[in-house]
C-alpha cells in the first residue's frame, strides 16, 4: 500500500525455491501471484433442491467451487427411509438417495464449468456413479469433469467412524473409483486423503500430518498393486488438512507435509513426474475450535486459521462459518465466512509473495520438528506391516492403535483445558458477555417428510426388472476381486437405484465392519 516493490520470492541466491523439489516452499514457483487459491465453500442440508440453493448463491456471492455435505444416513450407506434413517434425514448434509437427488443438487449448474468436491467415503463410488451418469444425460463430457471425491476409507477406521465394509474390501472400492478416473474422468482427483478429521478426532497437528501422510502411502501401495504406474495415478492424488488455531505450527505442518511427499514418492515409490511428487491440498478451518460461547469471536479464530492455511499455501480453502457450534451456518453466516478468504486474498497482501515465511528460524525449526515426529510415525507403522505401510495402517486400524493415539491426545487436550493450562476465550477465559445467540438454520421435519415421498415416488416411477438387473450384476461382479464395480454402479445408478441398496448387495459379499476395543 506504501509502493514499496516486492519480489516474487525471497532467499539466498542458493536457497530452495516454491516449485523446486522437495516443495518445501511450495508446489508452484508463483504461487498465488498467478492464480488465487480456490475459494470452496462446504454446502449441503435439507434435500437437494435446498442445498441447490445455497450452491448458487455461493456461487453468486463469489465462490470458484463447490463442496457437498451428505447427510448421516447418505454417509453411511442408509436410505432415507431405513429405520436408522429416521430423524437424521437432511440434518447435518443433503439427502441423496438416488440419481433424482443428484440431478436435483446439481440443477441449473454446468457440471462442464464447475468444480464439484464431495466429501463421501463408504458410498464414494456409488455417488461418484451417479454424477458421471448426470453428466452424460446433460450432454458433459466426461473428460470435462473437475472435482474431487473424498473416497478415503482409511481415516474413517481411525477417526470418523463413517464406515460400512472392512478395511480390505473398502480399499478394492477405492482403487477401483481410481482406476475409472485414469481412463474416463482424466480431470478428476479420486481421492482426498483427509488429515481433517483426524484432527477434528483430537490428534495433534503432528499426528494429523503423521497418520494422514501414512494413509497416503497406503493406497500408493494398494493402486500400485493393481498395476497401476506411480506417475499415471499419484499426479491426481489430493490431501485435505485442518487449519487449527495455533498459527505457526499449521503453516510448518503444511510445509513439513509437502517435503515429506515428494521425498517418499521419489525415493520409496519411483516417482519421476514432479506432478506426482507435489502434495496438493484443500484446507478447512478447524470446526472444533468454534465455540458456543459468545460465537462471534469464531469469525476472529477463521480468519487467523484462514491465513494460516494461505501462508503454508494451500492450493483450496474453506472457511467455517462463525455459528457452526450451534447448527449448520445460515445464509448469512456462510457468507461471512466467505467473505473472510475474500478478504485474506485481496486486502491483505499476502498472495503476492510466494512463501513470505520461509526463511524464518521459528518456521524452518517447527518444519523440522514436526518432520521428525511424523517420521517416528512411519518407522512404526513400517514395522508392523514388515517394511509394507499399506500392510502397516491396516494392522494398526485392526488393533486399535490409531484410535487410542487419537482418543489419548484429546484426553491430554481437555486436561489442560480443565488445569486452565490453554486458554479459549469464551470457555474458560474472558467469559462475560455470552448472554446472546445468533439465529441459526432450522431444519424444519417437514424435510424428512419431503425427502420420503420423494424417495417412494422414484421407486414408484422406475423400471424395477432394470434396478434388478443391475443389482444382480453388482453381487456377480463384486465376489470377483478383478473386476471394477463402477460400470456395473453406473448402470445401478442409471436405473435409479438407491445408495442403500447398492451397498445391501455389497454387504452380502463384503461383510460389515464392527470395531473391536483396543485390549
Amino acid at each position: 500500500m506504501s509502493g514499496v516493490p516486492l519480489d516474487p520470492v525471497y532467499g539466498p541466491p542458493d536457497a530452495e525455491l516454491p516449485g523446486e523439489w522437495p516443495y518445501t516452499r511450495g508446489p508452484y514457483a508463483s504461487m498465488y501471484r498467478s492464480k488465487l487459491w480456490t475459494m470452496r465453500q462446504f454446502a449441503g442440508f435439507g434435500t437437494a433442491v435446498d442445498t441447490n440453493e445455497r450452491f448458487r448463491e455461493l456461487l453468486r456471492s463469489g465462490g470458484s467451487g463447490l463442496s457437498t455435505a451428505f447427510d448421516m444416513p447418505t454417509l453411511m450407506g442408509r436410505d432415507s427411509d431405513h429405520p436408522l434413517a429416521r430423524g437424521e434425514v437432511g440434518r447435518a448434509g443433503v439427502a441423496v438417495d438416488t440419481l433424482a437427488d443428484v440431478e436435483d443438487l446439481f440443477s441449473g449448474i454446468d457440471l462442464g464449468t464447475v468444480t464439484t468436491s464431495m466429501t463421501i467415503n463408504s458410498a464414494a463410488a456409488i455417488v461418484l456413479a451417479m454424477y458421471v451418469v448426470l453428466a452424460d444425460r446433460s450432454g458433459v463430457d466426461r473428460r470435462r469433469l473437475g472435482g474431487t471425491i473424498q473416497n478415503d476409507i482409511l481415516k474413517e477406521y481411525q477417526a470418523q467412524k463413517e464406515y460400512v465394509f472392512p478395511p480390505r474390501p473398502s480399499l478394492r472400492l477405492v482403487t477401483d473409483v481410481v482406476r475409472f478416473c485414469e481412463t474416463e474422468l482424466p480431470r478428476w482427483h479420486p481421492i482426498s486423503i483427509s488429515g481433517y478429521h483426524i484432527r477434528e478426532a483430537g490428534s495433534t497437528a503432528a499426528q494429523e500430518l503423521a497418520f494422514t501422510l501414512a494413509n497416503g502411502f497406503a493406497y500408493v501401495e494398494a493402486i500400485r498393486a493393481t498395476g497401476l504406474e506411480v506417475d499415471q495415478f499419484a499426479p491426481r492424488l489430493s490431501f485435505f488438512f485442518n487449519a487449527h488455531i495455533d498459527f505457526f505450527e499449521e503453516i510448518a505442518k503444511f510445509r513439513a507435509g509437502r517435503r515429506i511427499w515428494a521425498r517418499w514418492m521419489r525415493d520409496r515409490y519411483g516417482a519421476t513426474d514432479a506432478r506426482a511428487m507435489q502434495l496438493r491440498f484443500h484446507t478447512q478451518t478447524a470446526g472444533v475450535s468454534l465455540t458456543a460461547q459468545q460465537p462471534e469471536v469464531n469469525i476472529a479464530r477463521v480468519a487467523i486459521e484462514a491465513l494460516a492455511g494461505v501462508l503454508g499455501g494451500t492450493q483450496s480453502l474453506h472457511t467455517d462459518a462463525f455459528d457452526e457450534a450451534l447448527a449448520l451456518p445460515t445464509e448469512s453466516s456462510a457468507r461471512i465466512a466467505l467473505r473472510t478468504q475474500q478478504v485474506v486474498a485481496h486486502e491483505t497482501g499476502v498472495a503476492h509473495v510466494a512463501d513470505p515465511l520461509g526463511g524464518s528460524w521459528f518456521v524452518e525449526s517447527l518444519t523440522d520438528e514436526l518432520e521428525r515426529r511424523a517420521e517416528a510415525v512411519f518407522a512404526h507403522l513400517e514395522r508392523l506391516g514388515d517394511g509394507s505401510m499399506l500392510d502397516g495402517v491396516v494392522a494398526a486400524i485392526e488393533e486399535g492403535w490409531f484410535q487410542a493415539e487419537i482418543a489419548d491426545s484429546a484426553y491430554r487436550f481437555q486436561r489442560k483445558l480443565d488445569a486452565g493450562r490453554f486458554v479459549v476465550v469464551g470457555v474458560n477465559g474472558f467469559t462475560d458477555g455470552d448472554e446472546t445467540r445468533p439465529p441459526t438454520l432450522y431444519i424444519d421435519p417437514a424435510v424428512e417428510a419431503r425427502q420420503l415421498a420423494r424417495l417412494a415416488a422414484v421407486k414408484h416411477q422406475r423400471g424395477n426388472r432394470k434396478v434388478d438387473a443391475a443389482l444382480s450384476r453388482i453381487r456377480a461382479e463384486a465376489a470377483d476381486p478383478c473386476t471394477n464395480l463402477m460400470p456395473a454402479f453406473i448402470e445401478a445408478a442409471g436405473a435409479y437405484a438407491t445408495v442403500g441398496e447398492i451397498v445391501a448387495v455389497l454387504e452380502q459379499t463384503f461383510g460389515a465392519w464392527n470395531e473391536s476395543a483396543r485390549v
